[in-house]
């Protein structure tokens, strides 16, 4: 079943991130965020010169807001969530308090 969660940067919408049936990720920037110049790319490797992305990976950039090491292996453990389920561990951890300005917020079916 895919599954989508809406990415913010500093609390605004920046876009749409989804992991397909297909195991695909695919990010897409809001068509506003996109627009406004004023609205930086959320990412260098994300620039704003394309509005989607596609990869058969979690991106770098969003993998490398999760923890890490003892703290990860406490999170899948008290989350019952599988250490190789980057996308999962993503949505139940990056919701606040993040490391920077970046939040990632499950979408509901």
């Amino acid at each position: 079943m895919p599954r989508k969660a809406e990415v913010y940067n500093n609390g605004m919408l920046a876009g749409i991130l989804e992991k397909t049936d297909r195991q695909q990720y695919i990010f897409r920037y809001d068509d506003d965020y996109f627009i406004n110049p004023a609205r930086r790319a959320i990412s260098l490797s994300m620039p704003k010169t394309q509005q989607e992305y596609r990869s058969h990976f979690l991106f770098p950039f969003f993998y490398g807001l999760l923890s890490e090491g003892v703290n990860r292996q406490t999170q899948c453990r008290l989350l019952k969530i599988d250490e190789n389920d980057h996308f999962s561990l993503l949505l139940a951890t990056a919701q606040s308090d993040t490391i920077g300005s970046i939040t990632v917020k499950e979408i509901s079916s």
